[in-house]
């Protein structure tokens, strides 16, 4: 029996473990490799061949046909939790095609995701071997194509062994993994999920109907006065600016030189032609305006990213009632930070610009209710000089000055400072915490503030930054030092603490332990010459003492929203997570009471961040992009 939390009293409460694991026909082009799992879960082809069911340690019972739904409406789910190896699949069928809901979700892949990196293998046949459960089966080795009416009943006794043995070790991978896994991050796991089973925002679709028509309307716009100032179709021209090929003819055609750059994945020349790439930007300055204006209808045509996300926002909404889903990625990052899932990121959509952000107007609280939306105010910056002993700075931030200001008149070198140089003091203070040097923050400034400085200039701005944040340059070297031992642990060497704003960071022979006693990870770290590197997914990953401090800064804020969105879900829940910010709903006629209430739970101090300055800001509105 498992002690859970009831969602409507928080009251401590013993629950059944009901360990399940669902069959499903798939197909060539019907299939999870193809289709998101919500696409998959609400198609028309969609079919359960069958389902394993476990409560508790009983004997595992193997249901197909016409017995499932018998099966599942035979539990008590209203006393269960639901224990599955990616409950986001499972948990959704069960829900969304047999309207069960389980009191508590609880998932092995999220958990091992947090225990053991993003970088391990989270498959439950890698999972099984790593901790020497057993084997997964292989009894299963033609069901593509083939419906439940289909099987032969020798067949689906064979594919009832395999899907039994996936639930046995399912529960004892649960098991296995419990030792270890902190219990506020399994409520973490259960908020998670139910924003994507149990979704509570919705969609206006109209909006975003009137949106994609304009977008279309606009690049057709573009494309035809192009192709009536060339003589030539509109097809030709969109082929022409979409290639990066074609688009360096069109260029060397007109006498220009192409900018090429070193590819980072190929380590080969390559066009610089991306709207970031410092020779594109010049091509958008040239001296030449046709020249400019055929970068301007490159970039304005080019993308297809928002059309994209409309369509597939619209598609969503369409085949749940209006609702969204919310998939993300429980420890999307090594950092513990959520990511986006399943085709559909919520973490980077547009807000800047009043026309894009659509999307996000377009997400509705449901009728009678409002969106709150309350984000942690400067939450790295406040972290990074509380755990250096930056002292100064945090006094700061505790009197509730602003800091960005407090920068740029350090490097302005007087009190009276524009919009424009607050932008710049902000870019500074964020991006210059964990060694950045002149080069990068030039090219930040650039596009992140619209300033352009020198070299030069740009330099002297990162020496004053490590002059005035002393401290915090002795914390990138405490990490170098880490780094060390981490790649070489020395025998006689004791775990310890990094910085000075209170003993929550330890490093350990198994990683960076954080507050919530999970750890960040660097696996095979190595010294190289020239630094350290460690495998990743991505590949090899180059590590500094600056970088090591960003992540685990990353790594606090997550903590800190992350316990945060637990007293939240005491009386309302979260619906969705981007970045540092926690979104609810709630009634119209309690909104102000809510969003006081949210507000106050996340200026909270955590017990081990003890003089770390933590606020928030916050509103709310009847659809997201509004408050």
């Amino acid at each position: 029996m498992l002690r859970g939390i009831a969602p409507k009293t928080n009251k401590r409460i013993k629950v059944q473990i009901i360990t399940i694991d669902f069959e499903t026909f798939y197909d060539v082009g019907f299939s999870l490799s193809q289709m998101t799992t919500e696409e998959y879960i609400n198609d028309p082809r969609f079919q359960v061949i069958g389902v394993a069911i476990r409560i508790d340690e009983s004997k595992i019972q193997w249901y197909a046909g016409e017995d499932v739904a018998k099966a599942i409406a035979s539990v008590d789910w209203s006393d269960s939790a639901l224990l599955c190896h990616n409950t986001q699949f499972d948990g959704a069928i069960l829900k969304w095609r047999y309207n069960a809901q389980p009191v508590v979700y609880l998932d092995t892949l999220c958990m091992a995701r947090a225990l053991h990196g993003v970088d391990a293998g989270g498959s439950l046949k890698a999972l099984a071997l790593r901790y020497e459960l057993g084997e997964k089966g292989t009894e299963v080795l033609e069901a593509k194509g083939k419906r439940i009416e289909d099987f032969q009943d020798h067949e689906l006794r064979q594919y009832g062994v395999y899907c039994k043995n996936d639930v046995k070790l399912t529960y004892d991978l649960f098991k296995a993994l419990s030792k270890e896994f902190p219990a506020p991050e399994l409520k973490l796991i259960d908020i998670t999920l139910r924003m994507y089973i149990l979704p509570r925002l919705k969609l206006d679709s109209p909006l975003l109907v009137d949106r994609l028509k304009e977008v279309k309307a606009g690049k057709q716009a573009l494309l035809q006065a192009l192709a009536d100032k060339l003589q030539c179709e509109v097809e030709e021209v969109r082929k022409r600016l979409a290639s990066n090929k074609q688009f360096a003819d069109v260029l060397e055609q007109l006498n220009i030189v192409v900018p090429m750059k070193v590819s980072p994945t190929t380590g080969k020349q390559t066009y610089a032609l991306a709207k970031g790439d410092q020779g594109f930007l010049a091509l958008c300055e040239h001296s030449n305006p046709f020249v400019q204006e055929l970068c301007a209808v490159r970039l304005g045509t080019k993308s297809t990213i928002e059309e994209t996300r409309i369509e597939r926002f619209i598609g969503i909404a369409e085949r749940n009632g209006g609702y969204l889903p919310i998939p993300l990625k429980y420890y999307g990052a090594h950092t513990g930070r959520w990511a986006g899932a399943d085709k559909v990121n919520f973490q980077n959509l547009p807000s800047r610009n009043k026309k894009q952000k659509a999307l996000k107007n377009a997400i509705l609280a449901p009728d009678g209710r409002v969106v709150i939306n309350c984000d942690s105010s400067q939450i790295e910056a406040r972290i990074l000089v509380w755990l250096a002993g930056q002292h100064d700075v945090v006094e700061e931030f505790r009197k509730g000055e602003d800091v960005y200001v407090n920068f740029a008149k350090r490097v302005y070198e007087r009190e009276d400072i524009t919009k424009t140089e607050r932008a710049v003091g902000k870019t500074c203070i964020l991006g210059l915490g964990y060694g950045t040097g002149g080069d990068k923050i030039q090219n930040v400034l650039k596009v992140n503030a619209g300033v352009e400085l020198s070299i030069k200039e740009c330099k002297d701005i990162v020496d004053l930054y490590r002059e005035i944040n002393h401290e915090v340059q002795k914390l990138w070297k405490e990490c170098d030092r880490a780094l060390a031992d981490l790649a070489s642990w020395p025998e006689d060497r004791d775990a310890y603490f990094l910085g000075k704003g209170g003993k929550c960071v330890q490093v350990t022979p198994e990683g960076l332990l954080l507050p919530n006693g999970l750890y960040i990870r660097y696996p095979n770290l190595r010294k190289e010459l020239g630094g350290y590197e460690y495998s990743s997914r991505r590949g090899t990953i180059s590590i500094w003492g600056g970088a090591v401090v960003e992540n685990i800064v990353q790594a606090l804020a997550r903590i800190v929203i992350g316990e945060q969105m637990i007293e939240i879900n005491r009386r309302y829940k979260p619906v969705l997570t981007v970045h540092d910010a926690v979104i609810c709903t709630a009634p119209k006629d309690k909104a102000e009471e809510a969003l006081s209430y949210i507000m106050t739970e996340m200026s909270k101090t955590p017990t081990w961040a003890k003089g770390c300055p933590i606020t928030c800001e916050g509103g709310f509105a009847d659809n997201y992009g509004d408050c």
